[in-house]
C-alpha cells in the first residue's frame, strides 16, 4: 500500500490532473482510427534491469480511467527486474487502454529509475545504520510519485513539504540574523501557533554547531557540506543529544565514507533530480 502521507484523495487528484493535461478534449487519434468497442490486450515489457516501482500506481491509474479494464500484475513494487521480463498485462477496451498507457509509462519509467538509483546508493552504505533520505528537490506536481519511489527503493522520505517540519537552512539563518535568533523565533512561533512540528537546523561550521548546542530545543542537526573528519567532530560534540544528518554534495564516491562517520541520516537530492528513467514499453499482444 502507498505511504501514509499519500492519501487516496491526493493520488486520485494527481491522476485526474495528469489525464486532463494529456487528453484535453479527447484522444482524437484513437477515436479516429479504432472502431468503438474494440477489445484488446497489452503488456508492459521491461527493457533494462533494475528495481520496479509504480506497479501499484499503474493499477490505480487504469482503475481510475476505467473500471472495465482488467489488470494482472506479474511483479510487485520493489522487485528486481530483468530485461525482457513482463510486468503486467491489461485487457479491455482498446481506446481506453491507449488513453491510460502513456501516463502509466511516464510514472513507472521515472519511479523505477528513482527506485533503482536509491537501491544502488543504499547498497553502497552496506550495513551502516544510517538512513538514506530524499529531499524537496523534486519535479513540481510529481513529488508524490518520486517520494513514493524512494521508499520503494529502500530509502526514506525527509519532510514531504514545507508544512510538516520546521527546517532552518542557511538562508533562514542569514535572513533571521544568526543561529540563535532563528531558533528562538522558530520555537516561539511554533508555541504560539500550537504547531507540534520537529525542528531541524542546518549548520555550516563547527562554530554554528556550538551555537545550536548552546541554544538547544532542536530535534535534528544537519551537518552541511562537511568533510567526514568534520562530521565526526560534529557528532562527538552533539554526543547523542540530537539526531544527526549529513547533506550537501554527497556522491556515489563519498557516501560510504560519510555513512562510516556514524551519522543517523544521509540526505541526497540526486535521488530525485539526477536519476535516469528505466526503459520499458507497453505493447499490444
Amino acid at each position: 500500500m502507498y505511504p501514509a502521507y499519500l492519501t487516496e484523495e491526493k493520488l486520485h487528484e494527481f491522476i485526474r490532473n495528469a489525464m486532463k493535461e494529456d487528453h484535453g478534449d479527447g484522444d482524437h487519434t484513437s477515436l479516429g482510427s479504432i472502431p468503438e468497442g474494440t477489445q484488446a490486450q497489452g503488456h508492459l515489457l521491461f527493457k533494462q534491469d533494475g528495481i520496479v516501482a509504480g506497479m501499484e500506481m499503474a493499477q490505480i491509474i487504469f482503475d481510475v480511467f476505467s473500471k472495465d479494464l482488467l489488470f494482472e500484475s506479474y511483479k510487485k513494487d520493489g522487485d528486481a527486474i530483468h530485461e525482457g521480463e513482463v510486468g503486467f498485462k491489461v485487457s479491455g477496451d482498446a481506446i481506453q487502454l491507449l488513453g491510460a498507457e502513456r501516463l502509466v509509462l511516464n510514472c513507472m519509467q521515472r519511479m523505477s529509475g528513482i527506485a533503482t538509483y536509491t537501491h544502488y546508493l543504499k547498497s553502497l552504505i552496506g550495513n551502516s545504520p544510517a538512513q538514506l533520505l530524499d529531499t524537496r528537490k523534486t519535479t513540481p506536481n510529481f513529488r508524490i510519485a518520486e517520494k513514493w519511489a524512494v521508499e520503494i527503493g529502500g530509502g526514506a522520505n525527509h519532510r514531504f513539504g514545507l508544512y510538516d517540519m520546521a527546517m532552518l537552512k542557511d538562508n533562514h539563518i542569514d535572513f533571521a540574523g544568526g543561529v540563535a535568533k532563528a531558533l528562538k523565533s522558530t520555537k516561539s512561533y511554533l508555541k504560539k501557533s500550537k504547531k507540534k512540528l520537529k525542528i531541524e537546523i542546518e549548520v555550516r561550521s563547527l562554530q554554528e554547531l556550538r551555537e545550536v548546542i548552546e541554544e538547544g530545543g532542536v530535534d535534528r542537526i544537519m551537518l552541511d557540506n562537511m568533510m567526514p573528519s568534520q562530521i565526526r567532530q560534529g557528532i562527538a560534540m552533539i554526543d547523542g543529544k540530537y539526531e544527526t544528518e549529513a547533506s550537501g554534495g554527497i556522491t556515489e564516491m563519498s557516501i560510504s565514507e560519510i555513512a562510516d562517520t556514524g551519522v543517523d541520516y544521509i540526505s541526497v537530492g540526486a535521488l530525485t533530480h539526477s536519476y535516469k528513467s528505466l526503459d520499458m514499453s507497453f505493447k499490444a499482444i
